[in-house]
């Protein structure tokens, strides 16, 4: 049997229950798979939801922003976040307008971060968040420097509670539907790479970064 994350209250899914997993491989993969979280928490008591980037460290996520930034300061600081990652797969058209649906990988994380301060651990998660954009990035490029480390708060977020939800498959139509002549399927969706657009400042000659993402 697949190693999965303890199940908690708030990692319970009540609605299509069928649909979530809390095995470690199925969440570690929607979350390498994916580039930007949406990360929630309360401060002054309103409600707010930042985009950002992120890597996974062991059962860990990794994030980083400037040192000031408020959000990140009440990240470090142990304030409740509220973290999801959602890779869209596909349209899925029903026959009817209520069955109408997305295919779809999601991952919500929730629990308390905790500033990573170690010079060594900050490198480490640096170089994950830059291999994450780019594989084999980190070694062509100029390591940070001492004030640029200084100016990056980088915190770490537990996958202690942490559930996917996944959505696969062809629309589900009401039985008496599937005689109505209307079309339906999927339109499938995907993130796609396109061609390396070079910066106009470029040493001459400088040739453009090997290849090192999977087919």
């Amino acid at each position: 049997m697949a190693e999965s994350f303890v199940v908690t209250d708030r990692t319970r899914v009540r609605r299509l229950p069928q649909r979530a997993s809390h095995e470690r491989d199925v969440i570690h993969a929607i979350l390498d798979a994916g580039l930007v979280c949406h990360v929630g928490l309360v401060e002054d008591g309103r409600p707010v939801v930042i985009p950002t980037g992120y890597a996974r460290v062991g059962d860990t996520l990794v994030l980083h922003g400037a040192s000031r930034s408020r959000t990140m300061m009440a990240a470090a600081a142990g304030a409740e976040l509220c973290c999801s990652v959602t890779l869209l797969d596909g349209l899925v058209l029903a026959r009817s307008a209520f069955h109408h649906s997305l295919n779809y990988r999601s991952v919500v994380v929730f629990g308390r971060a905790t500033p990573i301060e170690d010079h060594d651990e900050r490198i480490v998660a640096l170089r994950a968040f830059t291999e994450r954009l780019y594989p084999g990035r980190w070694d062509a490029v100029r390591a940070p420097s001492a004030q640029e480390l200084k100016a990056t708060l980088i915190v770490s977020l537990p996958l202690d509670e942490a559930v996917a939800k996944v959505r696969e498959g062809a629309p589900i139509d009401d039985e008496d539907d599937y005689a109505l002549a209307v079309w339906a399927g999927v339109i499938p969706l995907a993130l796609q790479r396109g061609p390396a657009v070079p910066d106009e400042r470029l040493v001459p000659g400088t040739t453009p970064p090997a290849r090192t993402w999977p087919d």
